[in-house]
């Protein structure tokens, strides 16, 4: 299971929960709109499409999300709610977590809600990014884009297999059609082979019930935001791919007197590099230098406290066993909880990780594997952009990595702030932070002990 930030619920005026998740704590506040039928705060991270988004965007900004009323983990035994009801929940949800003027990002029709915010509340808005924009999803003659009443009806038809392995497939070939660079309308696979059908099935099941999601689909089928689209005086970049439907694009632009249309290369759903550039450009917060692999890793340091009175002692023919021994063990490890081994250098490990949890489990997993052959670790957990230099992870991230590990006592393992930050409700626990001044790295820092339950 991926890791998922704490979810912490808002009662708003008339007694409905919203439950909402802040993660990250750049300059900037990034509300991103889960599509309605993937939306649920807790299982969204394990969604294979959405967490590159959700986790490069909290890189450089603080991430906002929550779920609609009567879906996910908010409230579910109310109706759905209307457009005007989803912008009364989102001005709620940002004054709760005083977002002043953050950037709204949505794609298709899901950017109806903050079309409809910002234009309502334009000082409540500095921005706004939407991904394949679609301002109504009925055919008419004036737009040639939407869905005419037989598809629309296939549609309910096949959403009887909501949240099924079925309907998991389903999604599974349009997503891959997608990645493949396949136009909209083409039917390129059935996703029936695609490891992600269940995630997508589950997910699905865990937004709505069967009944609930057919509603959504008659309410959006129902909605048209063209009238609003002239009054969204925020700055708002438009996104489409040249295999997308940019003529659909093109016209929404023309409604919008303050919107640019970026056009990207084959497909934009899944552009998540340019997506996530295109958001901080809009942040003002520099891109990535360009030529430079770049990947978010969590990063794993381990090595031996007291090794060298150790080896001195032992002497170094038993010495090499205990290092050996030391490495077996700490390979089983890497290899149980999914870790890549970067670096062995002496004693100790470098080792990379696509989730802070499992980093974490796997430090104190080696800690008391060790004991048994007389030995004590030490480690440090980080989480953070790092370049691939030669296939192996570098930058500034690992230096840190390094640094944490470099602070912390025999059999101690210490995470920085980003990584407790990620891990809240994974039942991971930690003691109180301690201050420290990593060598060369700006600024002290606050690093949390991992409590061996």
């Amino acid at each position: 299971m991926a890791d998922s930030p704490e979810t912490r619920y808002l009662r708003v005026a008339d007694g409905t929960f919203i439950a909402y998740q802040t993660v990250g704590a750049g300059p900037v506040d990034l509300v991103f709109a889960l599509h309605s039928y993937a939306s649920n705060v807790d299982l969204i991270w394990e969604e294979p499409d959405w967490r590159p988004f959700l986790m490069g965007a909290s890189q450089f900004g603080r991430l906002i999300l929550h779920d609609r009323r009567g879906l996910g983990v908010s409230s579910r035994n109310v109706d759905p709610p209307n457009l005007e009801t989803q912008v009364s929940d989102l001005l709620a949800v940002l004054d709760a977590v005083a977002a002043r003027r953050p950037i709204l990002a949505s794609g298709d029709a899901g950017g109806a809600t903050h079309a409809l915010f910002a234009a309502t509340h334009p000082d409540r808005v500095s921005g706004m990014l939407w991904n394949n924009p679609r301002a109504r999803i009925a055919w008419a003659p004036d737009y040639p884009w939407g869905l005419g009443p037989d598809e629309f009806e296939q549609d309910i038809r096949e959403a009887q297999d909501w949240g099924t392995e079925e309907y998991g497939r389903s999604v599974a070939g349009v997503r891959d059609a997608e990645r493949a660079g396949a136009p909209r309308d083409a039917h390129l696979v059935d996703g029936a082979n695609s490891p992600n059908v269940h995630a997508y099935a589950r997910i699905n099941r865990n937004t709505a019930t069967p009944d609930v999601a057919e509603r959504i689909m008659r309410d959006y089928w129902a909605t048209d935001v063209r009238a609003v689209l002239p009054s969204v005086r925020t700055p708002t970049v438009l996104v489409s791919g040249t295999l997308d439907e940019v003529g659909e694009a093109e016209y929404i632009e023309s409604l919008m007197p303050h919107a640019k249309l970026r056009v990207l290369e084959g497909r934009s759903g899944l552009a998540v590099d340019e997506i996530i550039g295109l958001l901080r450009e809009m942040a003002g917060i520099p891109p990535t230098p360009v030529g430079l692999d770049t990947v978010l890793a969590t990063v794993l340091f381990t090595d031996i406290v007291g090794s060298t009175a150790r080896q001195a002692a032992l002497g170094d023919r038993r010495w090499k066993d205990v290092i050996q021994a030391h490495h077996a063990l700490v390979r089983e490890s890497l290899a149980r909880w999914h870790g890549v081994e970067n670096d062995t250098a002496g004693d100790g490990f470098f080792a990379t990780f696509d989730g802070p949890a499992r980093a974490i489990r796997c430090a104190l997993e080696i800690v008391d594997s060790v004991r048994t052959i007389g030995i004590e670790i030490r480690a440090g957990v980080h989480t953070g952009e790092c370049e691939i230099v030669d296939g192996k992870h570098a930058g500034i991230a690992v230096t840190i990595g390094a640094r944490v590990s470099n602070a912390a006592a025999e059999s101690e393992i210490l995470v920085s702030q980003t990584v407790k930050d990620l891990v809240a409700g994974s039942g991971i626990t930690f003691g109180d932070p301690t201050v420290h001044q990593l060598k060369g790295v700006p600024d002290p820092w606050h690093l949390y002990p991992v409590l061996h339950n």
